[in-house]
């Protein structure tokens, strides 16, 4: 369940850093209010899942989902650039998610 748990942070950490463009800064009330569950919600997962997960994998795999997703949705819903070295960055990441995951005792 941990690792479920952490997938579920992850995904929700995609959804808050995307609901932020949408915030103008905090200026926007239900985006704002909408992006606020969403980080409340993310950070109640991550706890969750570090119950067992050793807080430095954890956290890695969260944010690494998080900055893989986020720059995925940049590039489609913001138009962001799709160039080669960015692309491969982000299988660099996705590597290392895989990496710490595949290293992990839990």
């Amino acid at each position: 369940m941990n690792w479920l748990y952490l997938g579920i942070a992850g995904l929700l950490e995609i959804a808050w850093a995307i609901g932020l463009k949408y915030t103008e800064g905090w200026t926007r009330l239900w985006p704002s209010v909408i992006t606020g569950i969403l980080l409340v919600a993310s950070f109640y997962f991550l706890s969750l899942a570090v119950k067992t997960l050793p807080i430095g994998t954890a956290y890695a795999v969260w944010t690494g989902i998080g900055t893989v997703g986020a720059a995925i949705l940049g590039m489609f819903l913001f138009d962001e650039p799709k160039d080669v070295v960015r692309i491969a960055c982000i299988f660099l990441i996705i590597a290392g998610i895989a990496g710490l995951k595949l290293t992990s005792s839990n």
